[in-house]
């Protein structure tokens, strides 16, 4: 499933972050209101340990994280972070969890789609979903349309769940995408696909092309991805798109996190400086021109790091092989 059409620019919505609490309210003014990010995407982990630390079943964790939920999208949609975007529900997790641990964060979907619509249309927020939603149960995709539809009008954040989601599939199913637009084409064109790749149809296939075949087409990708719980890995969530993102770590487990955690951490990313592969603004000319010539380091390299060859032959001559491993 796609996320839907972009929404209008969010300069025209309101600000509401006098609706912030104290304690937001005090890490909010450190911030640059023009350097908000456009789309922060959040890894949710740590339910399952948050409960274990308590000796709480696993799907009291569950429960507490959807309570985060809420509060982290209600602070996005005060500050107007146009795109908040959370990973809720993995491929891998619905292949590899017990069944009923599933059918739980099923029925908790659910019931956090229902009971939080009207709270999202007095936020302003839309909701939207990306992952193979296909795949849920059909009583839980027509409330997923149900909220989307709910919600189609409002212009403030959009809110995409990640459900059922894995983002070497989703680049498969783009891949897929593009050869059956592809084999369609010809169709149309009454040739063959051998012929459009002759035309010139395979030196078009670019980044591009690709991006607009993904889940998130409609999306900018995340300047910042949050991870709870302090693992550090990307767990198989929006790799294309995540190529230059920022990426934030707390050891904070998820049903923790609330919005004074989400604006600390846009705190720390204003601090950081995106080169996205260039040399960043503080990079002068002035530094341009004082770097040491590519021949000169090269030189170096050659004369201070590469052994010469005499080198080679008196380490070669002092290495003697070890009595035990020659054993072996």
């Amino acid at each position: 499933m796609r996320a839907s059409t972009p929404l209008p620019n969010s300069s025209r919505v309101p600000n509401r972050s006098h609706e912030l609490s104290a304690e937001e309210q005090s890490v909010y003014r450190e911030l640059d209101p023009a350097k908000i990010p456009q789309h922060v995407a959040i890894i949710m982990d740590g339910n399952g340990r948050w409960a274990g630390k308590r000796s709480l079943k696993r799907f009291l964790g569950h429960q507490k994280g959807a309570e985060s939920v809420q509060f982290v999208v209600e602070t996005a949609s005060r500050i107007n972070l146009p795109w908040l975007t959370l990973y809720a529900f993995s491929l891998e997790n619905n292949l590899r969890r017990p069944k009923s641990e599933v059918s739980f964060l099923m029925k908790l979907l659910k019931s956090y789609l229902v009971g939080n619509v009207k709270r999202m249309n007095d936020n302003n927020v839309r909701m939207a979903y990306i992952g193979r939603t296909h795949d849920l149960p059909q009583e839980v995709q027509d409330t997923m349309q149900w909220a989307s539809e709910s919600t189609a009008k409002n212009t403030g954040t959009t809110l995409t769940l990640a459900l059922n989601y894995g983002a070497r599939s989703e680049i498969v199913d783009a891949v897929r995408t593009i050869l059956t637009d592809l084999t369609t084409e010809a169709h149309t064109r009454g040739c063959s696909v051998d012929d459009l790749l002759g035309a010139g149809a395979l030196e078009s296939l670019d980044e591009p092309t690709i991006a607009r075949a993904l889940y998130t087409a409609h999306m900018p990708d995340p300047d910042l991805v949050i991870r709870t719980s302090g693992e550090q890995r990307i767990s198989n969530f929006l790799l294309w798109q995540i190529a230059y993102s920022e990426i934030f770590v707390t050891d904070r487990l998820w049903p923790d996190f609330n919005g004074l955690h989400l604006l600390e951490a846009i705190n720390a990313y204003q601090h950081r400086e995106r080169r996205f592969g260039g040399l960043g603004e503080s990079f002068t000319d002035e530094d341009l021109n004082n770097l040491e010539p590519a021949e000169e380091v090269a030189a170096e390299i050659k004369d201070h790091l590469i052994p010469k060859s005499d080198d080679k032959v008196e380490a070669k001559a002092e290495a003697k092989p070890d009595a035990v491993l020659t054993r072996r």
